[in-house]
């Protein structure tokens, strides 16, 4: 099943702006829909379109690339000779999937693009990984782009769910809440879309198997099958710690801070000894790192402390396969008690997490702020996540805390805010209640995290 997604809109601004002038580079986390959405584009943007999938790419192709870059005439003869496709100059792509398989073709966009007769869309994961460009020279010619799994806003779209997401805007545009029932139903889809994910195939079992988590929970455990093993194929020298930190995510978020605490993996363990490791699952975008800020201001990325850090799964449905096992799925009780508001434990990972998932989609790095107080030897401020509006003339930071249950106090936003107040645009707390406008904070429905 095909899906709607926002990212056509950047490809359409790409065809139109600087196609002729650089190719598309699709970067994200494996099964996320890069090579559907981008050969949809192909199929409705273009006279005709031809798909290199570098996953099982003939010899032939392969050697039209060493032999015949040189000669471009034949190197075009060749490609549309084994796909059995006719190529047209400048109203034809041609499309490199899974181009980290074959680091030369990412090589050739230099000269392909220079030749001018077609435009060029590549698409990978792993993309960053050194192991993949140590032997290549990244084209200038190349613009790159982010995708993600499948944010709320097109899993509403998915189910069909396109006036409440309309509704959903207005009210947040407006500032007032949504009617009590419809607010009900929009924590329901939120939830439902925590437990599913935004992986496509993921969200296509699900509706083809009439709403079934456990059709859904098949789907991911699959695509976590294929992320061990692609870290099985990552350099031998941090190999077992990418294990490490991947099989103990769900341990960290599971805890009251959800910080990454090395310790618990390896006796005097150190940052820079798992640098390479959250390099290497960063850029592989199966998760997405938040920093600590330790001086909240515009340029959070300025002041980040690289040493603490918190690691989310990419995908929050992903996160709920991998925390929870297959029996506890299978029997049904865990998504009951989520959708009924009844986990005692790990709710708040979840709900964490999927505001992570919701920001990261929306553009935002994600930053983190704590503060130690020596005389109660703990810290006394928490923030989840810091995000700035970016202005030079008018810069601004935006705290948010994540709540996931409807009891809570809000004392380190409130001590955040008497020292940093200056520097706030508006402060947030994420909630399962109805929106609601105090003085200094704007509570907020979880679902409504899109708007941010």
């Amino acid at each position: 099943m095909f899906f709607k997604r926002k990212i056509y809109d950047r490809l359409l601004a790409w065809k139109q702006d600087a196609a002729g002038e650089k190719a598309l580079m699709i970067e994200g986390a494996r099964r996320i829909g890069k090579s559907t959405i981008v050969e949809e584009f192909a199929r409705r943007e273009y006279r005709s379109y031809l798909l290199i999938d570098f996953n099982d790419a003939s010899d032939a192709v392969r050697n039209a690339f060493e032999r015949y870059l040189n000669d471009l005439d034949s190197f075009f003869l060749i490609l549309a000779t084994e796909y059995n496709v006719t190529l047209y100059p400048h109203e034809s792509l041609i499309i490199f999937d899974e181009v980290q398989r074959y680091p030369k073709a990412r090589q050739s966009i230099k000269r392909l693009v220079k030749d001018g007769r077609y435009d060029y869309i590549e698409t990978g994961s792993l993309i960053s990984i050194r192991e993949n460009v140590k032997d290549i020279t990244i084209p200038s010619e190349e613009r790159q782009m982010k995708m993600y799994p499948m944010d709320f806003e097109e899993f509403c779209w998915a189910l069909g769910e396109e006036q409440m997401i309309a509704y959903i805007r207005q009210c947040f545009a407006a500032l007032k809440p949504l009617e009590e029932a419809l607010h009900h139903k929009a924590m329901l889809l939120f939830k439902q879309y925590m437990l599913v994910g935004g992986m496509p195939k993921s969200v296509d079992r699900y509706l083809e198997g009439n709403r079934s988590f456990v059709a859904a929970d098949a789907e991911k455990r699959d695509i976590l099958a294929l992320y061990a093993n692609d870290i099985r194929r990552a350099d031998a020298r941090y190999r077992t710690r990418i294990v490490s930190i991947f099989e103990q995510i769900p341990t960290f978020l599971s805890q009251h801070e959800k910080r990454v605490r090395l310790s618990n993996i390896e006796a005097k363990a150190t940052y820079p000894m798992y640098q390479d490791t959250f390099f290497w699952l960063g850029n592989a975008m199966m998760v997405n790192e938040c920093f600590n800020c330790f001086d909240p201001n515009v340029g959070l990325a300025v002041n980040e402390d690289r040493t603490l850090l918190k690691c989310y799964m990419g995908d929050t449905g992903l996160l709920v396969s991998h925390a929870f096992s297959e029996a506890e799925i299978a029997e049904g009780a865990l998504y009951k008690q989520i959708l009924n508001d009844r986990l005692s434990i790990n709710e708040g990972m979840l709900f964490e997490n999927a505001i992570a998932q919701c920001l990261t989609a929306n553009g935002y790095r994600l930053f983190f702020y704590t503060r130690y107080n020596e005389e109660k030897h703990r810290n006394d401020i928490e923030i989840d996540f810091l995000i700035s509006n970016g202005s030079k003339t008018k810069p601004k930071i935006f705290p948010i805390e994540v709540k996931s249950g409807k009891r809570y106090t809000t004392t380190s936003l409130e001590r955040f805010i008497g020292l940093y107040g200056q520097r706030i645009g508006q402060a947030y707390v994420i909630h399962p209640k109805n929106l609601q406008v105090t003085d200094r904070i704007v509570y907020l429905p979880s679902y409504m995290t899109i708007c941010l």
